[in-house]
């Protein structure tokens, strides 16, 4: 299966590693040359455009820092969509909101292509070593297409139900995390 990864930032370029160390075939895109040209040297293709990417290859993964950047990606003239066509998939990896995943997941489908959302949980050194948490949400069909290639990334991979439940997953998570801080900091303060 041929893979196109978009956004190589903190925790994208560290997942895209983990499938080059497994020697998966990998396409890579990133605004940052710098960024491309390293994944390039490292064996992996580099091409011009979202579009160009999405013709390429099988699963098309987007890593970005926002809701905006993953529109842009995957709606411009010379995006994702334009380049989908039947059976292939694409894997939203960002921390993203339910309701725009499905949005885009719409017009993916129909491409005749599968959405699935996986937000991933952990930290960046954890992506690092591939012990990262992917919550995946979408057709468990397509999911099971991709759990090899999810395994590389992530030591825990869960299937959460419909496209959006994965990014609702991952929120409910951050808001844990983020009480159980508040928590343990109060306990240190009255110790």
């Amino acid at each position: 299966m041929k893979i196109g990864f978009i956004g190589l930032g903190n925790v994208g370029a560290k997942l895209a590693s983990s499938l080059l160390r497994n020697k998966f075939d990998l396409i890579v895109r990133d605004i940052d040359e710098n960024l491309t040209n390293n994944f390039k040297n490292k064996g992996a293709k580099v091409v011009n455009s979202s579009r160009e990417l999405a013709e390429n290859t099988d699963l098309i993964i987007t890593c970005l820092p926002s809701t905006d950047a993953c529109a842009e990606v995957m709606e411009s003239e010379d995006g994702v969509i334009n380049g989908l066509s039947k059976n292939k998939i694409w894997l939203e990896m960002s921390t993203t909101d339910d309701s725009e995943v499905k949005r885009i997941g719409k017009k993916v489908i129909d491409k005749k292509a599968f959405p699935l959302d996986a937000p991933v949980s952990g930290g960046c050194h954890r992506a690092a070593t591939g012990n990262i948490a992917i919550f995946v949400g979408g057709d468990r069909q397509a999911f099971e297409k991709i759990l090899p290639i999810l395994k590389v990334m992530g030591r825990k991979v869960l299937h959460t139900g419909d496209l959006g439940t994965a990014s609702i997953l991952k929120v409910i998570t951050n808001y844990l995390a983020s009480v159980h801080l508040a928590a343990l900091g109060e306990a240190w303060t009255i110790a």
